[in-house]
């Protein structure tokens, strides 16, 4: 019962401040099945996709969705709340973390506590999604689904949690992705009443651009914890296995270049040289001079010149942090 009450409320969500761990002391991995049923589901809805066809229209919804989606949670959910990159008004952190939480990745005082938790604990086993400790899939997107990572770390984020706004998205993180998804059904059947040379209708809108956007920006995100951890060059001898990866920095604007990323997470930037494309920090530039975020955390020069490693692309790296 409180499974299905959790997917609409998240006072029902386990608490997880404290580490779950199994009999040997391991950490837990349970996945609530029951929980989990809307994320199966978005997936399965990409199929229907056979079924609505796919206009011109449809397509550049589900890229626009994808790109601005993808802004938010890069820019806002990890770059703002959970390292404090830059600062923003409290309006103009509002209106992103509503864009953060159409993109159906929990709330922002969820995500950034989490975030904030495996910074801490970077490739030890209590790291929740370690791909050296807990193996690729489960990195990749198990642990987003454990019944043990549900709740919010409110330890982590005791400057969010001030704001009752912040909690009230946290809270009920199902309501901006259903309002997205009634939003593009109805703008979809608009369309198809009174433009009917787009070829598109809401079934149409809904799946390309609700199921299939969002199942294609989660995986895009879950491949920083999974692969950014595995593939790619070590500029810098970090405590924990994060590596650049120019094609992963490419598909989540910026975010790929983990290692640097690791190395100094109080920046803005992730692309710490010009030729390191980072379209986040473009962006996030772009509202700075326009006076809609401001101090914006640069790379100090010495964090950048030092640390570094001979051999960026060895693979007998340390395990965790000593």
């Amino acid at each position: 019962m409180r499974s299905l009450l959790a997917w609409f409320d998240n006072q029902y969500a386990p608490v997880t401040d404290t580490e779950p761990s199994d009999a040997q002391g391991a950490p837990a991995r349970r996945v609530d099945w029951l929980r989990v049923l809307p994320f199966i589901g978005l997936h399965l809805g990409c199929l229907a996709a056979f079924w609505t066809g796919v206009s011109a229209t449809a397509l550049a919804v589900a890229l626009a969705l994808y790109a601005v989606r993808m802004f938010a949670i890069t820019g806002f959910y990890h770059r703002y709340f959970a390292h404090k990159a830059f600062r923003a008004s409290r309006p103009m952190q509002l209106v992103f973390a509503l864009l953060g939480a159409s993109a159906a990745q929990r709330g922002p005082l969820w995500w950034a506590s989490h975030h904030r938790h495996h910074h801490a604990h970077a490739d030890r086993e209590t790291d929740a999604h370690s791909p050296h400790h807990q193996g690729l899939l489960w990195s990749h997107m198990g642990w987003f689904l454990a019944r043990e990572n549900f709740a919010t770390r409110m330890a982590q984020v005791p400057d969010l949690a001030r704001y009752p706004e912040l909690r009230f998205l946290d809270r009920f993180d199902v309501l901006v992705p259903v309002l997205l998804g009634v939003g593009l059904y109805g703008t979809g059947e608009w369309l198809a009443a009174a433009w009917p040379a787009l070829g598109t209708d809401g079934p149409m809108l809904l799946v390309w651009g609700f199921c299939i956007s969002t199942v294609a920006l989660y995986h895009a995100t879950f491949l920083v914890n999974s692969m950014a951890h595995k593939i790619g060059s070590r500029r810098y001898a970090v405590r924990d296995t994060s590596r650049n990866n120019f094609w992963l920095a490419l598909l989540t604007f910026g975010e790929g270049w983990h290692n640097n990323h690791h190395r100094y997470p109080g920046s803005a930037r992730q692309g710490f040289y010009w030729w390191e494309i980072d379209l986040t920090y473009y962006g996030l530039r772009a509202l700075s001079a326009v006076g809609l975020v401001r101090d914006l955390r640069p790379v100090p020069a010495a964090i950048r010149a030092g640390g570094r490693v001979e051999q960026p692309d060895h693979d007998d790296l340390p395990g965790g942090p000593a």
